[in-house]
């Protein structure tokens, strides 16, 4: 059985914590036993609803997997995807799970409320973040470079990520805005869409972790 499958099998979507040894043996448990176990994903998945999908955005996680292999224009931005990881501390499985979903890696993209490029970055939003003294119009443009709207769309989500301490709620302010999580009282706000769109990306998010943790081993114990 392949990895995914056993790990989606075993131990479902609860939080799942895992390290490679230097054997190249792939270590699974559903907590972590000790120092060398790492977070690979946290209850938010698991704990969920089934939301109805965003719509317009109904692809299943197999079939993106199945595109991301092979898709160039997914291809082209994985340096500057792995860059801003990097610089940010973001997982690039997220950031990519971020860019498929918003985006299906069109960087040409333009949403109806103005959100921009790979990732639907507001040129106000981004702002603060660009050079000093741009005007609204050139930070639009700026936007629409795919290495400059993958590093700013990082940096966005790794102060989210800081700012509310959990996946799901830095998805949620990432799609609804902080506002709309600080009146849920820091707690998933009740709005279908952001809901459908969190569960998306977690569920993206968690199929490609999968396929990086599968790569990385030779073989796997799943530890009771």
């Amino acid at each position: 059985m392949a990895v995914a499958g056993l790990l989606t099998t075993s131990l479902g979507y609860a939080a799942l914590w895992g390290y490679v040894d230097g054997d190249g043996v792939a270590h699974f448990a559903d907590r972590q036993l000790d120092s060398r176990y790492g977070l690979v994903i946290g209850d938010a998945a698991a704990s969920a609803p089934k939301f109805e999908r965003v719509p317009g955005k109904t692809t299943s996680p197999s079939a993106i997997l199945t595109w991301l292999e092979i898709a160039p224009e997914v291809k082209r931005v994985q340096p500057w995807v792995r860059e801003a990881a990097t610089r940010n501390g973001v997982d690039s499985e997220l950031i990519n799970a971020l860019i498929a979903v918003e985006s299906g890696f069109n960087e040409r993209a333009v949403s109806p409320r103005g959100a921009v490029g790979l990732m639907q970055i507001m040129p106000a939003t981004a702002a603060p973040l660009m050079a000093q003294g741009e005007s609204r119009r050139n930070v639009a443009e700026q936007l629409a470079e795919p290495r400059t709207n993958i590093g700013v769309g990082a940096r966005l989500m790794a102060d989210l990520l800081k700012r509310h301490q959990r996946i799901d709620l830095a998805l949620a302010a990432w799609s609804a805005g902080d506002d709309a999580v600080r009146r849920s009282g820091g707690e998933m706000p009740a709005i279908g869409e952001t809901r459908a769109h969190v569960h998306q990306v977690l569920e993206l998010y968690w199929a490609l972790l999968q396929r990086r943790q599968s790569r990385g081993a030779q073989q796997m114990k799943v530890h009771p």
